[in-house]
């Protein structure tokens, strides 16, 4: 950011540091450019610091909903992202699955289907990270 960063930006870089993790935010910072520096910046604040961060629902209820979401609209990178993130959320396997369901019988089975895999093989390589 080229000024003093806004409390918005700043309660979101925590919010988004306590939900992804310090590497992913870190490893976003780091392939930042000119290019998509706004956009960083963008997401940080309105996502992050605004939608995030209220208290109204709790991280694991919007990780539960952001995932169904991600999964309808077929954001496959997204999905497998916010299903890592679930590691800090608390929302789990079962949560994750019910959330599936919804997604088959209301944006359809072949997007909730795809979106197994990809929860599946994420669960995957977070079991093998944690048995390593």
């Amino acid at each position: 950011m080229n000024e003093t960063p806004s409390e918005r930006y700043r309660q979101g870089m925590a919010t988004r540091r306590a939900v992804l993790g310090d590497a992913h935010v870190d490893r976003a910072a780091a392939t930042a450019t000119e290019f998509d520096r706004p956009f960083q910046e963008l997401i940080t604040e309105a996502a992050w610091g605004h939608v995030w961060s209220r208290p109204v629902l709790t991280k694991r209820e919007r990780s539960i909903v952001t995932i169904a979401l991600l999964a309808a609209l077929g954001q496959d990178d997204e999905v497998a992202m916010h299903v890592r993130a679930t590691a800090n959320t608390g929302a789990t396997r079962e949560d994750i699955c019910e959330a599936l369901l919804h997604v088959a019988i209301y944006a359809g089975v072949p997007a909730a289907n795809h979106a197994i895999k990809i929860a599946k093989q994420t669960f995957a390589q977070m079991d093998a990270e944690k048995a390593a």
